[in-house]
């Protein structure tokens, strides 16, 4: 077991030394778990084709993980370049190793705000209306690592049911990602999950962006279907994160592309971030300290 362990130790530092080796070659995208492979693949193809030129590498690869975990593994091990994490995601990262990676930007809602929701719902015809009707029920969360879907509501759900998350609700699981959550509360096989959305605009539309938003574009929801129950305070949006052991001429080309990509590549942007949203704005490891601190309080790293 211990030489299993010390091969795999020396494989991750071989990796990220192949990763330094290789800024300009190859850059690699890390596509979080969460919705259909398909869909995120499609959706960050404009990054494969735009990205060499900019950069002066060779090809763009893109890595869609099963869950949140794995791009996180990989951000950890050096094996990827760039991702988009859910604030609890990255607090995960830098609790485990604070020097992996760099925030460097976040999206900037339609109304101005850096922050979305957490929001609970569920079947409208299953006559649960409001929170309160969720005692003794099935409760489903996203995914362990992430922020909306798990951290905050396993945070501030007992002051607003007035009880322990475990003394409220007659069970909790996860749905395997945001998408498939909510598809499992259709299904019925929770009466009720967390998932998130801007919270700006109209619930009918699933909001202006966000888990809800993406999959009424898509045509696999209809918002009639579904009452919400909850909604949380507001969560930092998460951050761009770039490997912190990149060059630095490659993280500027990078940063001012993303920067510039809401007006020079709209359609593209949006296919990114799913939904509207006005652009970027900077922001480093300060932007996440709450949530760093609430993870390290009730998860851990």
């Amino acid at each position: 077991m211990l030489k299993k362990t010390l091969l795999a130790a020396v494989a991750l530092v071989s990796l990220a030394g192949v990763a330094a080796a290789e800024d300009l070659k190859e850059f690699r995208i890390g596509i979080l778990g969460g919705e259909n492979e398909a869909d995120r693949l499609r959706n960050f193809q404009c990054m494969t084709e735009k990205l060499p030129a900019v950069l002066g590498v060779e090809k763009v690869s893109l890595f869609p993980a099963a869950d949140y975990d794995g791009v996180i593994q990989g951000l950890l091990g050096g094996t990827l370049d760039y991702a988009e994490l859910g604030a609890s995601g990255f607090a995960k990262v830098y609790l485990t190793k604070a020097d992996a990676v760099e925030p460097i930007l976040t999206t900037v809602q339609t109304d101005g705000s850096t922050g979305y929701h957490s929001i609970m719902v569920a079947r409208k015809d299953s006559g649960i209306t409001k929170l309160e009707d969720m005692k003794g029920k099935k409760l489903g969360f996203a995914d362990p690592d992430s922020t909306s879907g798990y951290l905050v509501p396993l945070v501030t759900l007992p002051e607003a049911v007035g009880a322990p998350i475990k003394e409220f609700f007659g069970e909790t699981g996860f749905g395997g990602g945001h998408e498939n959550l909510v598809l499992e509360v259709l299904k019925g096989t929770f009466v009720a999950g967390t998932t998130w959305g801007s919270g700006v605009g109209e619930f009918k539309d699933g909001y202006t962006s966000g888990n809800l938003k993406k999959m009424v574009d898509k045509g696999i929801l209809n918002m009639d279907d579904l009452v919400e129950l909850w909604k949380s305070p507001l969560i930092p949006n998460g951050p761009v994160v770039v490997r912190a052991s990149m060059n630095e001429d490659m993280k500027t080309k990078f940063k001012t592309f993303m920067m510039e990509l809401p007006k020079s590549d709209p359609a593209c942007f949006s296919a990114i971030q799913g939904g509207d949203f006005t652009g970027f704005t900077e922001v480093n490891v300060d932007f996440y300290k709450p949530i760093i601190d609430a993870r390290k309080a009730t998860i851990g790293g």
